[in-house]
């Protein structure tokens, strides 16, 4: 019979309590050899079992439950986990899919706000409406103008050699399903806004010109009216005299 340890520990039926605490890259275990004393702490490489085998004899050996060849017989060892693996992965996935869920209603519920707003404005139709708002104003966010030119492919893109400076046109880089609707709606608002702010500034540079000017102007009127939409929707701007649906 081995000498009491220091520990109150039951010597009649010695148990061996493991807690396990699993990780990615650690496994953290909890030993103690019986309920209610202070448990040894210990961390390990996750996967790596061979070295809890050694935390469990160095942990015996400290409370003199092991003679160095085997555990004396009668010693339960007794193993909790906090988490299977197979169980931990998968009320992670369960967690994502339900955070997933939630945040496609929430979007879902947003789109339809916006493009109702979108659809109050005279010029705008069903179809842009739903356009603007799922593909720009309500999944995505902007700080300021240039931010909305860029995603929508409606920045200019000067030339400047130092010698000669010159305009290369859009960069047409941003989402062509937004940049073509919006010089659609462009033409649009010219005939259903006529007194709108926008639609004055089109008229007095760009529509004296010959057809080439004109559609060079309505992109620089898609891209202001791109913003102009972006104010009304975010910051319930209404553009400058444009009117809205009865």
């Amino acid at each position: 019979m081995p000498e009491t340890p220091t520990a109150m520990v039951n010597t009649i039926n010695p148990s061996l309590y493991v807690a396990f605490e699993l990780g990615w890259k650690t496994w953290k275990l909890a030993s103690t050899v019986d309920l209610g004393t202070k448990p040894r702490i210990s961390t390990v490489r996750a996967g790596d079992l061979k070295a809890v085998v050694e935390e469990f004899k160095r942990w015996l050996e400290e409370q003199r439950l092991w003679d160095g060849s085997r555990l004396p017989s009668g010693v339960a060892v007794r193993i909790l986990m906090e988490h299977d693996r197979l169980s931990f992965v998968r009320s992670q996935i369960l967690a994502a899919e339900k955070e997933r869920r939630r945040m496609l209603a929430e979007q879902k519920t947003k789109a339809a706000q916006v493009a109702h707003k979108l659809h109050r404005l005279g010029a705008i139709g069903v179809n842009s409406a739903w356009t603007f708002s799922s593909e720009l104003f309500a999944t995505r966010h902007f700080d300021n103008r240039k931010q909305v030119g860029s995603l929508i492919g409606l920045t200019p893109t000067p030339f400047d050699s130092g010698e000669s400076g010159r305009e290369q046109g859009i960069d047409k880089a941003g989402n062509k399903w937004a940049r073509s609707m919006a010089v659609e709606i462009a033409w649009g608002w010219l005939r259903f806004q006529p007194r709108s702010e926008l639609s004055i500034w089109y008229q007095r540079r760009f529509g004296g010109g010959s057809n080439r000017i004109r559609k060079i102007g309505i992109v620089a009127l898609a891209r202001k009216l791109m913003i102009a939409l972006w104010h009304w929707t975010e910051h319930d701007v209404l553009p400058k005299g444009a009117t809205l649906k009865a």
